[in-house]
Parts: C-alpha cells; sequence; structure tokens
C-alpha cells in the first residue's frame, strides 16, 4: 500500500474519531476500514451508559460496510485516546479482542492493520499476528484446531 494512501485512510481514522460518543470512559476512538474497491467506511466508539450495549469504532466501520454490500476489505487504521488529546499526542491504540474476531470474520488474515499516533507515526501489524488462532467458521464444521464452545 502507498504512503500516501495509508496516510489518508490514518487520517480518515483521526476525523471520525471527533464524532466518538465516550462521555463516560472519555476515550475517543476512530477506525477507517479500506475496502478493496477503494471505498473507506468509517466508525467511531458509541458508548452506553449500561456499557455493554456499547460499539467499538472497528466494529461500527464495518457494520456500516457489510450494510453498504461490501465484503471485501484491504486495510483498517485504528487510532484512540483520551478525548482532550489530539494527534502525536495519544499512544497506539489497537483493536481489542471482540473487534479482532469481528475483523476476522470478515477480512482476509493477512490484512494490514494500521495502529497510529498521527498521520506519520504508525506500526502496521497483519491482522493474523493480533489474534492468532482465531476461532472461525472452520472450528464450527469440526476442520479447526480448537474452539471456545460457546
Amino acid at each position: 500500500m502507498e504512503q500516501n494512501h495509508i496516510k489518508k485512510l490514518i487520517e480518515s481514522a483521526f476525523s471520525v474519531r471527533g464524532l466518538a460518543y465516550a462521555p463516560y470512559s472519555g476515550f475517543s476512538v476512530g477506525a477507517a476500514l479500506l475496502a478493496a474497491d477503494g471505498r473507506v467506511f468509517c466508525g467511531c466508539n458509541i458508548e452506553n451508559a449500561a456499557f455493554s450495549p456499547s460499539i467499538c469504532a472497528e466494529r461500527a466501520a464495518i457494520s456500516q460496510a457489510i450494510s453498504a454490500g461490501c465484503r471485501e476489505f484491504a486495510a483498517v487504521a485504528v487510532c484512540g485516546g483520551p478525548m482532550e488529546r489530539g494527534a502525536g499526542e495519544i499512544d497506539y491504540c489497537y483493536p481489542c479482542g471482540l473487534c479482532r474476531q469481528v475483523l476476522m470474520e470478515f477480512c482476509p488474515p493477512e490484512l494490514p492493520v494500521y495502529v497510529a499516533r498521527s498521520a506519520g507515526d504508525y506500526r502496521r501489524h497483519r491482522l493474523v499476528d493480533l489474534l492468532p488462532h482465531a476461532f472461525s467458521a472452520a472450528d464450527l464444521s469440526g476442520g479447526g484446531v480448537g474452539g471456545c464452545g460457546c
């Protein structure tokens, strides 16, 4: 992926981070998911006083993409931190375990995951490295190695 495309994807994540609804934790997160066809789907975290109905930025982006009929993805960028801190003032924010599992459901294991402090300060990982031994459809058919049994 070209450097200018990575920068634009990360900038999209930072832009939508500003729309996060995080009155309880004060921790805002933005995610930008690049579809294989070039479309970008963005999501931000949306908290709820009951906590469990809250949705993470990555799952919000996936939900938008799936609702638009998109099923093939090329990369995702994630940024997050305390609401009062901007680009360069936050640490790298990795997808939570639940988001990693949802990304694995719809994305290739080799999907580049960019976690960013700013558009120029980021780390690149493969999804499979962030979620080794993921539970998948193969586990449901008995073809997998493990399984959570839930």
